[in-house]
């Protein structure tokens, strides 16, 4: 079982969140990582582009396959790991750390009542 964070909320299409007030640092769960593999790309939007709830806002590239990365909650890019262009392999070594994805104002913070917790999110992966 990969670690899952107890503080974090989760998306059952495998995106975590992280807030910090009214932002929501974004990025996909250990799980996601290791059932993609080696990580060589990501793709991720601009800062100033707004998301809505459960729509694409970019995209992770591994050795195996491209998956589409949904927004867990709705609002504003304010900010983009820009680490992740040069080193997209962060997000396997560091899911919740360095490999963070993109910072969201949030524009409907009650979105998050809709997303797992820790203990959720796990049952919800051993389906």
């Amino acid at each position: 079982m990969s670690d899952t964070p107890q503080e974090l909320k989760y998306s059952k299409e495998h995106e975590w969140v992280r807030t910090d007030g009214s932002k929501a640092y974004i990025g996909i769960t250990d799980f996601a990582q290791d059932e993609l593999g080696d990580i060589v790309f990501v793709e991720l939007p601009q800062v100033g582009t707004t998301l809505t709830l459960n729509s694409t806002f970019g995209t992770v590239e591994s050795v195996k396959t491209v998956s589409d990365l949904f927004a867990p909650v709705s609002g504003k890019v304010v900010e983009v790991n820009s680490k992740l262009e040069d080193s997209p392999e962060l997000v396997n070594s560091d899911a919740y750390g360095d490999g963070w994805m993109i910072v969201v104002e949030m524009s409907n913070p009650s979105e998050l009542d809709d997303l797992l917790d820790a203990a959720a999110y796990n049952a919800h992966i051993a389906e």
